[in-house]
């Protein structure tokens, strides 16, 4: 695969410390792409959890491969069966992978997700299979007993309605460009405050999707999230035309009165 890739197995391991280095792997030195211990091939738990995190959030689609527990290949005559334990065992478990080599010992990325809110727990180094299993749970227990995600709202969600100037229509909605939330500990939640911040003097023609403000979200003055506010459809600038029309309308409706 490195080969079809990169043209050489050296190239694509090139492409894989690049990768790594983009993603803020500060802490990994890939030397082959096969993962069998060599000097020098060297990570750490935090990168992990990174790598993980970017596969999950990219490409979640990953995890309806990594949550199967056993298939068959062949018709029957081969069966896999997924290294990951916790696959049967933990709630809401979503993967992710497991690897081992004689100087690494046993490792695991684990993944899962309750209540919108997804957990990583990497373990490095554990003696045995058991171990390494029995402390990825005690880490995803430990997080989803003590925090849990608050959604502050979704992409498209209105927020406020914004008065325009020389518009064909005197307003428009303010939506979220973007879903938001946070990661909080338990018990908080209620605390958070939201700020909007409107630009001024906002003045026709408006695209839809152009920013006309920010939302921002803190807890105790720091603030957790912030999120552009866009329009939510086009307002065209009034002509003079538009205007004669407007007049001649509020005439016809001062006629009827």
């Amino acid at each position: 695969m490195a080969e079809h890739i990169a043209g050489s197995e050296e190239a694509f391991v090139q492409m894989m410390n690049d990768k790594a280095k983009e993603l803020g792997m500060n802490d990994t030195t890939f030397k082959n792409c096969h993962g069998i211990d060599e000097d020098g091939h060297v990570t750490s738990a935090y990168d992990i959890a990174l790598m993980s995190r970017e596969l999950l959030t990219k490409h979640p689609d990953i995890t309806k491969y990594t949550t199967i527990w056993m298939d068959s290949l062949r018709d029957g005559k081969s069966q896999l069966v997924n290294t990951n334990k916790l696959i049967r065992t933990y709630k809401g478990i979503t993967g992710l992978k497991t690897g081992s080599t004689s100087l690494a010992l046993y490792n695991l990325s684990a993944s899962a997700t309750r209540d919108d809110l997804s957990l990583i727990a990497v373990i490095m180094k554990a003696p045995s299979t058991k171990v390494r299993f029995a402390e990825a749970q005690k880490l995803l227990d430990y997080g989803f007993s003590k925090f849990s995600f608050k959604s502050f709202g979704n992409k498209n969600d209105v927020i406020q309605n914004v008065s325009i100037n020389k518009g064909v229509v005197n307003n428009v909605n303010a939506i979220l460009e973007n879903t938001c939330g946070t990661l909080i500990e338990k018990g908080k939640e209620n605390q958070i405050s939201q700020s909007i911040s409107i630009n001024d003097k906002i003045s026709a023609p408006i695209k839809k999707g152009d920013k006309i403000g920010e939302v921002s979200f803190s807890l105790n003055d720091k603030t957790l999230a912030t999120v552009n506010l866009v329009a939510s459809y086009d307002v065209d600038k009034i002509s003079i035309f538009t205007m004669s029309k407007r007049i001649i309308y509020s005439w016809i409706d001062l006629l009827r009165t």
